[in-house]
């Protein structure tokens, strides 16, 4: 192994693992706001939006695979091995249930946006910010208060895509008489709701983190 290699080996691991966080999190802001866009516009106008949101999802899993590849090559890293990949792979699995729902009214051929839908979208993506904003503040972990905030608003971003998932279902079963929308719908809703779940899981791993080096 050369000198280089050595050096490199050991550099401080910040300027590699953060800006990937970063990057994570600033995609899976695009991803989400693409999303909102897309349910905000009509049915034919929807696809380029939806290309957007594939494309996305593959940087996605690529800066995810980036992330990782530098975990097995480097042995020191800002913070726990563990904790670098469950957060960077909770971060994919967050776009992974975007881009499912985005296919899922692709699929379906979803024409009718319901205002739960929209609004389920809207949550998501102030959830990504939320996300985003706190990934942000893991470079220097001294402002742990940004951190406990925003992931404190991710929790009640959740509880609310509970509260609009449960009043849509009970809508859907109760309005609507086409069985195939009735599934379309629902699949669409839960996909979004799951979503929300996700960003919750983002923000359980920040917390543990800011715990970690407070």
């Amino acid at each position: 192994m050369s000198i280089n290699s050595i050096f490199q080996f050991l550099v401080p691991k910040d300027k590699k693992f953060f800006p990937l966080f970063e990057e994570a999190s600033s995609n899976l802001i695009e991803l989400a706001s693409n999303l909102h866009e897309a349910v905000n516009l009509p049915l034919k106008e929807r696809e380029v939006l939806f290309q957007r949101i594939d494309e996305l999802e593959q940087r996605g899993e690529d800066i995810t695979r980036q992330t990782n590849l530098e975990l097995s090559r480097n042995f020191i890293t800002p913070f726990d091995r563990e904790d670098i990949h469950t957060l960077i792979t909770s971060i994919d699995n967050v776009a992974d249930y975007l881009h499912g729902a985005a296919s899922r009214m692709k699929l379906y051929q979803v024409d009718k946006i319901t205002k739960s839908i929209r609004k389920m979208t809207e949550i998501n993506l102030e959830a990504c910010q939320n996300i985003d904003s706190a990934v942000k503040e893991l470079s220097n972990l001294k402002n742990m208060n940004i951190i406990k905030e925003a992931c404190a608003r991710i929790n009640k971003l959740e509880n609310k895509s509970d509260n609009v998932y449960n009043k849509a279902v009970f809508e859907i079963f109760e309005n609507e008489t086409d069985a195939k929308n009735i599934i379309k719908y629902k699949e669409v809703l839960s996909v979004l709701e799951s979503a929300t779940d996700k960003c919750k899981s983002v923000a359980n791993i920040l917390e543990s983190i800011s715990v970690k080096h407070s």
